[in-house]
């Protein structure tokens, strides 16, 4: 019989949020009473050809449920990505070519089943539904939300305060990303923190349309880049690429300082609760070195994106070159 709060506990390791945990417990609990499975959403604005380790945060967790149940609807966002996420930013984003956005939708998805489980995904794209709303749907749409609640929205109030742009096109965003919710009737929407808003849009729309349900929300923190100070971003090269080659992904992860390794180890490893209190305590007590626990860390990141005997090259040819 499963333990589903050990379950839950693994699962909210470096969760930053959860609306509707209880929502989250009952469908572990019918899959594993009925095998009845539930649907997670993730979705990506395919704004670049590659994922680095912080994207990676979110699709661990996806990962997990997955051997509890879930079947992951991965959201291609398409349709979306040309007009663009306003989340965080203090400007209106560029509108992107139709031909790169399928182009880095395709590296997408070459890239995610190194992580998910191929048999219990779902790709989706959401121009399939967005392109059929047609003028009467949009208007229906966006009649289902104000411009005042819109600009509650913390980026929106800085901009419309600073007398920066606002596109009418921004506005339709979280709508039609919350719209997609009610198209997949998705039970559950993993996003960043920087996505709350348009988070809560999903169970808006699913109550405003009527589908019978109301997705729950994770959110995910933001990972801290190679910097150990800003989020993980190839703008501001602090990132490690899925793609990058396993000597420089080892590398790299060695170069992180030892409190950082922390917050990656919470982030990032598939360790459970209880192991990664063991390593946490060896580390305090002096049984292991600092290093050590790194290169365990390292050890594990590499073999998930290439393999046990690939990471161990690495980890030698680290020791070659570092060792006095």
């Amino acid at each position: 019989m499963a333990d589903i709060n050990e379950i839950m506990a693994n699962f909210k390791r470096g969760v930053s949020e959860i609306i509707g945990e209880e929502q989250i417990v009952e469908l572990i609990k019918r899959y594993y009473d009925k095998k009845t499975n539930f649907y997670v959403k993730i979705g990506f604005d395919p704004t670049a050809p590659d994922l680095h380790l912080g994207h990676t945060v979110v699709l661990n967790k996806l990962a997990f449920l997955q051997k509890h149940g879930a079947i992951v609807q991965f959201l291609i966002g398409d349709f979306t990505a040309q007009i663009g996420d306003p989340s965080g930013k203090s400007e209106t984003r560029k509108k992107l070519d139709r031909a790169v956005v399928l182009k880095n939708a395709k590296t997408y998805q070459d890239q995610v089943f190194k992580i998910l489980d191929k048999d219990k995904t779902i790709v989706m794209f959401n121009s399939e539904w967005a392109n059929k709303l047609g003028a009467t749907g949009m208007i229906e749409l966006a009649s289902t939300y104000n411009v005042a609640r819109m600009l509650e929205r913390d980026d929106f109030t800085k901009r419309f305060r600073n007398e920066q742009p606002i596109s009418i096109s921004e506005f339709l965003y979280p709508l039609l990303q919350g719209y997609d919710s009610v198209c997949m009737k998705s039970d559950i929407e993993f996003g960043g923190t920087d996505q709350k808003f348009n988070l809560l849009m999903g169970r808006q729309l699913q109550r405003t349309y009527g589908i019978g349900k109301e997705q729950a929300v994770v959110m995910t923190p933001l990972l801290v880049g190679l910097d150990g100070v800003n989020k993980m971003s190839k703008s501001l090269n602090n990132y490690i690429g899925v793609t990058d080659e396993p000597n420089d992904m080892y590398g790299k992860i060695m170069s992180i300082s030892d409190d950082l390794m922390w917050d990656w180890y919470n982030l990032l490893s598939n360790n459970s609760n209880e192991e990664l209190d063991l390593i946490k305590n060896f580390v305090e007590d002096g049984t292991i070195h600092p290093k050590a626990a790194k290169e365990a860390l390292a050890m594990e990141i590499v073999t998930r994106f290439y393999s046990e005997e690939v990471a161990l090259k690495s980890k030698e040819e680290f020791d070659k070159v570092h060792t006095n």
